[in-house]
């Protein structure tokens, strides 16, 4: 927030420079982000007033003024502005003059003609063009003629550039301090001195009374609309100390209605709203919910789209603003007003919040609703603004409030224990300190023991809640400097990895030695993802955590299978011309059962090239489980995966849980994301892996008897999967069984239709003795019988 030095001081005695100052409100809470020092860069400018202006006997574009500077005579300018006249007050930059940019003014002569200084534009004087009349834009910046300036004054005191700006950074729990005399309580505070608030009175000049009638459906979204009249509005400029104010707080001045509206707002944090009259026309303000569906013009020109949710201001009959943000381009102040209702209500922070992000607007008005305001706050805000209507004489202000507050705002009170927060703090402040630096802050202190204090929170501090709240006010105002440092006490305890985050450890490390490369994705995604990768509407994984404020629709849910992230990374990737993409990623997918949420630890693994295929990424999916100490697991082919190649999909499963799924992705996967290249994922599910894992190493001898070896090629059909060839060979070996090695599988001519050959080679051994060929006929004939019986497997003949 931007806050002028010279305004402060007109609350609180500030007896130390701006950069002091600002570090001291740091030191409290209320940190400086930069201090500005306004017309530190400009010297030896003075006003001038213009008293003759005559053409250039040598140059069309160029008129020879004599000017005004307080001395006997006036001095010569040869000037090529066009806005200028005679009797116009200028700024008026001398020989020797400093502006801002480093650029430096001498006397000199243009076209034979001796000139003896500048005159300025606001450019020159480093006025940003955007806060002040389109009339003193181009050319010469022309002084009001309202004010009364002496020839000669220096520039910066006329134009208020002595000032010191201080930014100051803001947190959110604060609203409170989003104005100038929020800023002053905490100035005062931390100075230890005393605030001076405006002395506010309103005269209601006009005879007539205010006969405005005004309603409020929705009580919870409008605690309180205050409405007064006033008449007899003439619109003009504001007077330039008010003007210069506005724009050193970063507001534009308009008129003198709308700059006090302004005004008013910076000085009490109170967003108001003036009304031109003609526009209510039935004298009757009803604040109401808007209907679906409707549109409304706001003052920036723009159609919004309205919806139930939103809170407007109305006539009844017709929308005339939407409450707390932005008012309608109809009802607004005009040129020719002559009647204006002034507006200072209290609205719901939730309702402005969620109105002001679905339309896509946001104002002065709604970052101070959507913080939370004080109900008070809107009745001082509008004598406020009344009195200085009448002060400047923009209008007669008639008789009568109209004050609808259906929520009364009770005082908030808190125990607290001061002993238990000196404890915290590691100081010990006496009590009659303690309530000081509180009452300092407007708490009212009411002691009820030596270790009980009652506080009542003013109305402005929403942010107190609870004694860790007064617990901090309490240490920043007795300054974090002031408080002892102290060695840390207590037992010490050495940090290590739990067995479940060095079991992901080395499931990545695996990963990695395999030559893949870890990447990191969002958890929240959008739905269009499930989509792409062909998800049906019945599955499982569009039981999404939806979020409830996401940043858009791209991060609206959080996933629930990490095969779209995986897929987006990849065509990332592939677009970009990289030829071989070997990737995972250890993530986090999530559900929500019962309502509390799951979330499930996976790992993602995605291949792309011309050297990728699914025997590849079945190989490092194998090296994972051996490295981690996966047992027994087993591949069951899947067709109905509808994200996957159908016929190139597979289950991994032990003992009946399933632990991954590893295939070629779908075509029409592909499709959707634009990669041309086939695509292998799998994604594992580490939370079952973890608990049927057991990474116990056991060392066993090197064998001391000889091994056989018997190759066998069968016939079998197309659709015998070779797991159940090896789970027959494997149950029939009667333990002499060590290895079974798939060699070859072969279809062809030779072949018959819809059968293919299957070719192993079978390592027998004897833990007990050497083994002969009659030892392991018996067992070699039984397999095959097996085989026969079971998956009609014929031996194949040459």
């Amino acid at each position: 927030m931007l806050v002028s030095l010279k305004w402060l001081r007109e609350y609180v005695d500030i007896d130390v420079d701006a950069q002091t100052f600002g570090d001291k409100m740091t030191m409290t809470g209320t940190k400086t982000e930069t201090v500005e020092y306004l017309g530190e860069n400009i010297s030896n400018v003075v006003v001038a007033k213009i008293v003759e202006i005559e053409k250039h006997p040598d140059a069309d574009k160029l008129v020879v003024t004599q000017v005004d500077v307080g001395e006997k005579e006036p001095i010569q300018i040869v000037t090529g502005a066009k806005n200028i006249r005679v009797g116009d007050y200028i700024p008026l930059a001398l020989d020797g003059a400093k502006l801002p940019g480093g650029v430096e003014i001498y006397n000199g002569v243009l076209r034979g003609i001796q000139s003896n200084g500048m005159m300025c534009s606001s450019k020159e004087l480093g006025i940003d063009e955007k806060y002040i009349e389109e009339y003193k834009r181009d050319g010469i910046f022309i002084l009001d003629m309202e004010e009364n300036y002496t020839p000669g004054q220096d520039i910066r005191e006329v134009l208020g550039l002595t000032d010191a700006i201080i930014d100051f950074e803001l947190t959110s729990n604060r609203p409170d301090c989003r104005s100038i005399i929020g800023i002053a309580r905490e100035a005062a505070v931390t100075l230890d001195k005393k605030i001076k608030y405006p002395e506010i009175e309103v005269k209601e000049e006009s005879d007539a009374q205010n006969d405005v009638s005004v309603s409020i459906e929705n009580p919870e979204l409008c605690q309180r609309y205050i409405a007064r009249r006033v008449t007899d509005v003439k619109i003009e400029r504001s007077p330039y100390w008010m003007q210069r104010r506005l724009i050193e707080s970063g507001v534009r001045p308009i008129n003198n209605i709308v700059d006090i509206t302004n005004y008013v707002m910076l000085e009490f944090g109170q967003p108001m709203h003036a009304f031109d009259m003609r526009e209510i026309e039935n004298n009757t303000i009803v604040v109401k919910n808007a209907n679906d569906g409707d549109t409304f013009i706001t003052l920036d020109e723009q159609e919004r789209k309205l919806d139930s949710t939103m809170l407007m201001i109305t006539n009844g009959e017709k929308n005339l603003s939407i409450a707390g943000i932005m008012g309608g381009e109809e009802s607004g102040v005009k040129a020719d007003t002559k009647e204006i209702m002034l507006e200072s209500a209290c609205f719901d922070r939730e309702n402005i919040r969620r109105t002001s992000k679905s339309l896509g607007l946001r104002s002065e008005s709604s970052s101070r609703f959507e913080k939370g305001i004080a109900i008070s706050t809107a009745e001082v805000a509008m004598k406020r603004a009344l009195q200085l209507i009448e002060v400047l004489g923009a209008g007669k202000v008639m008789k009568g409030e109209v004050d609808v507050n259906p929520v009364k705002q009770a005082e908030q009170t808190i125990t607290i224990s001061p002993k238990r927060i000196n404890n915290r703090i590691g100081i010990d402040i006496s009590m009659e300190k303690f309530c000081k630096i509180l009452e300092d802050l407007e708490f009212k202190c009411n002691l009820i023991s030596e270790d009980e204090l009652v506080l009542g929170i003013p109305d402005f501090r929403l942010d107190i809640q609870q004694e860790a709240d007064v617990f901090e006010e309490i240490a920043r105002i007795y300054g974090f400097e002031n408080i002892p440092s102290v060695q840390l006490q207590g037992n010490t305890t050495a940090g290590v990895k739990s067995d479940k985050q060095k079991y992901i450890d080395k499931v990545k490390e695996t990963a990695i030695s395999c030559g893949l490369y870890e990447t990191l994705t969002y958890s929240f995604v959008s739905p269009k993802g499930l989509d792409k990768i062909r998800v049906p509407q019945e599955s499982k994984l569009r039981e999404v955590v939806k979020l409830i404020n996401p940043l858009g629709e791209d991060t609206s849910i959080m996933r629930t299978t990490m095969i779209p992230n995986m897929l987006d990374v990849l065509y990332t990737n592939t677009s970009r011309k990289v030829e071989k993409v070997s990737i995972f990623e250890c993530g986090h997918v999530f559900t929500p059962e019962d309502m509390a949420g799951v979330e499930e630890t996976r790992i993602c693994i995605g291949l792309c090239g011309d050297e990728a295929d699914f025997f590849s990424l079945k190989g490092i999916v194998e090296k994972i489980f051996e490295r981690t100490g996966l047992g027994e697991h087993e591949y069951i082919s899947d067709s109905k995966n509808t994200s996957f190649h159908p016929g190139r999909c597979a289950n991994i499963v032990s003992n009946g849980t399933h632990l991954a799924t590893i295939g070629e992705i779908h075509p029409l996967v592909q499709e959707n994301y634009g990669i041309s290249k086939r695509i292998y994922i799998a994604e594992i599910n580490l939370d079952e892996a973890y608990k049927i894992s057991d990474p116990t190493i056991i060392f066993k001898p090197l064998p001391k008897y000889p091994s056989i070896t018997r190759d066998i090629a069968l016939l079998v059909e197309d659709d015998i999967e070779v797991a159940q060839i090896e789970s027959v060979i494997k149950n029939n070996g009667q333990g002499l069984v060590e290895a079974c090695e798939l060699f070859d599988v072969y279809k062809g001519d030779q072949i018959e239709k819809g059968y293919k050959s299957i070719a192993y080679s079978i390592v027998y051994r004897s833990l007990e003795k050497t083994l002969t060929d009659s030892d392991i006929s018996s067992v070699h004939e039984n397999i095959l019988k097996e085989l026969e019986e079971k998956l009609d497997a014929k031996l194949r003949e040459q």
